[in-house]
């Protein structure tokens, strides 16, 4: 609809107002942060691959910078500076859903639960005057005081009856809100439904008051602005993020088990708990590992069969021995009392619970699924899962990530990935160095201590999780740091192990990971080629070959540029000794650039072209040893 101009500018001036007074949110807010400035840094510099990895970290792509800048103003200056509009089209792609509301798909789930039939996982039934609704105990806890403090003190409540006052449209509205669904523009009032939608409206007040939700209101009131319903709604559903959170902290976190592995399986523990649980998943820790830091269960204590809500007897327990000599430490398990509404937001749950499977059966006790993995990674998946939230640290990556793969949880996993790319690459040792004294530190193929993770890991992880982000960070980490791997014979078993996944091999096959190396190799040295005006001359020679018929490759190009390359450094006439130079007996000065082989370049820039020559012959060099033509 086309406004007018008066119009216009009242909508602005209202639109200001609002955003004075802290209701309303700027669309474009000024951005300062570190991750939003590499964003834009690499916008200018039209570096696709850097602006993918800051969207993926959640940067936000609406924002702008300290020169009033978004990154898609920088993207079309990419595109008229560098005629490559791909930042354009990748920042394009990223819509309202995708860019500023990464909570969508948790909030879609808990909403999902209100109509999802299979598998049942409902423990309490409401009844209006025309409807039933199959609710969750711990969500209504959750996001309701009302209910929090109803089923604390009753928590083997079962069904609970709607007022008669209030109308079953409007106590929809309310159940919708707290299951973190979007309010509906129409009410559903009028002619036919038996309310008016004045009546309705009413009952959405007083179900609010009664069920402590003011926020619902407040909801309903401003659903006609679509502005302010969408920035509403973002901040109820983080809200009702906070809220899910702060319960599993106080509840599923707060009532984990630590027990001897061996006794796992007489856990007995009622159905009609306190949190509301309807399954134990069961996480060992290994062998090697220490007693756990958790509390430990006195089951001389506990009773068979009768418990608390919250307690877990434990069949007879023997008596310790008296000798502290003969006591060996025995292996720990946690236990966590989960709900299998979360636990459907993993593909591998939801089959199991939906099939004739025993663990989908109901029983008098909570089942124990076992879970492989250690206790860490296993606290680390239900945080994901009952809050959308992934902080973990570099060490347990590798393991969240086959976890992740485990549950068929693909979100969880591409944010390991994203972890072990960034933090990677910033933790694991970098490159050695040749110093002044032409010395090489090469890096040993078994990890240093304090070494977060093996980079050979990384890469088999890649592999068998089927994640391309870690084979290209493995194959680029790798051509950054060559020199210091290429001469191990883990870096030969690794390239052995990328030709044998070609299935049907041919004698002269394609070898992935050291075409990916290759490339990157080419990219590492291009970029401080194109510095010295090497591209022009690359790019004539391209042309001449193309006007003959022949046709090179990027890598070919690149070293015919080398072997060009006039290097113009102090020679040694070693009839002379080290120290002295072929003319004037000299001793040449102490920060001489040595390539990789020992000998003296001219300067930086020949060193780097050398070095990339010898690369190159130590790869084929490696072919020949493995017996592999590539």
């Amino acid at each position: 609809m086309l406004l007018r101009k008066d119009q216009l500018e009242a909508s602005l001036h209202e639109e200001k107002k609002l955003i004075e007074d802290g209701r309303l949110k700027e669309d474009s807010p000024l951005d300062l942060s570190e991750g939003f400035n590499k964003l834009c840094e690499a916008c200018r510099r039209g570096d696709l691959k850097l602006c993918q990895e800051m969207i993926t970290e959640g940067a936000n792509i609406n924002a702008r910078d300290r020169f009033d800048y978004s990154p898609l103003i920088l993207g079309e200056r990419c595109l008229y500076n560098a005629l490559n509009d791909r930042i354009r089209n990748l920042l394009l792609s990223y819509d309202y859903s995708k860019s500023t509301d990464p909570l969508q798909p948790f909030a879609a789930h808990i909403t999902s639960l209100l109509t999802r039939e299979l598998p049942q996982t409902s423990d309490i039934l409401v009844t209006t005057a025309t409807e039933k609704l199959h609710l969750h105990k711990f969500v209504l806890s959750a996001r309701s005081p009302f209910f929090r403090k109803r089923l604390s003190s009753a928590p083997e409540t079962t069904s609970w009856k709607v007022p008669p006052a209030i109308p079953p449209q409007a106590f929809g509205i309310a159940m919708r809100y707290v299951y973190l669904g979007e309010i509906p523009t129409e009410l559903g009032g009028g002619s036919g439904t038996g309310f008016s939608e004045d009546e309705i409206l009413e009952g959405i007040d007083k179900i609010s008051r009664q069920l402590e939700i003011g926020s619902l209101w407040d909801a309903v009131l401003e659903s006609d602005d679509r502005r302010l319903s969408r920035q509403r709604r973002t901040e109820e559903v983080e809200k009702g993020r906070r809220q899910l959170e702060a319960w599993f902290l106080d509840n599923v976190m707060r009532h984990k088990v630590f027990i001897d592995t061996d006794k796992a399986g007489e856990v007995k523990w009622n159905s009609n708990n306190g949190i509301f649980a309807d399954v134990l998943l069961q996480a060992d820790q290994p062998a090697e590992d220490a007693v756990p830091n958790g509390p430990p269960i006195d089951t001389s204590t506990l009773l068979a069969t009768q418990m608390p809500a919250n307690g877990i007897p434990i069949g007879p327990a023997s008596l310790p021995s008296r000798s502290s000599s003969h006591i060996r430490p025995s292996r720990k398990s946690i236990l966590f009392p989960c709900h299998r509404a979360m636990l459907l937001r993993s593909e591998f749950f939801l089959t199991m619970f939906s099939s004739g499977f025993r663990e989908a059966q109901a029983t008098p006790h909570l089942q124990i699924i076992s879970i492989d993995c250690s206790p860490a990674v296993l606290e680390v998946v239900l945080t994901f899962l009952y809050t959308e939230k992934a902080d973990f640290p570099l060490d347990l990556a590798i393991d969240v990530l086959f976890a992740a793969d485990l549950l068929l949880i693909d979100r969880l996993k591409q944010k390991a990935a994203v972890v072990i790319s960034t933090l990677g690459n910033g933790t694991m040792p970098p490159s050695s160095r040749i110093d002044v004294a032409g010395t090489t530190n090469h890096r040993q193929a078994e990890p240093e201590e304090g070494e977060a993770v093996n980079i050979f890991d990384v890469v088999r992880a890649g592999w068998l999780t089927r994640v391309p982000r870690l084979e290209e960070f493995g194959a680029r980490y790798f051509a950054h740091r060559l020199e210091d791997y290429i001469d191990d014979e883990d870096f030969a078993d690794l390239i052995r192990e990328s030709a044998g996944r070609i299935r049907g091999r041919h004698e002269t096959d394609s070898i992935e990971l050291l075409d990916d190396i290759r490339y990157y190799l080419s990219e590492r040295f291009r970029l401080r080629f194109e510095e010295m005006g090497m591209e022009e001359m690359m790019d004539e020679e391209g042309a001449e070959d193309e006007g003959a018929g022949g046709e090179q490759g990027r890598e070919g190009l690149l070293e015919h540029g080398v072997k060009e390359l006039r290097i113009d450094g102090p020679t040694v006439d070693k009839s002379k000794g080290e120290g002295e130079d072929k003319e004037g007996g000299v001793p040449h000065m102490s920060g001489a650039i040595r390539t990789l082989d020992g000998e003296i370049a001219g300067d930086e820039f020949a060193g780097d072209a050398i070095n990339y020559q010898i690369l190159l012959g130590k790869i084929d060099g490696l072919l020949d040893r493995l017996k592999l033509d590539a």
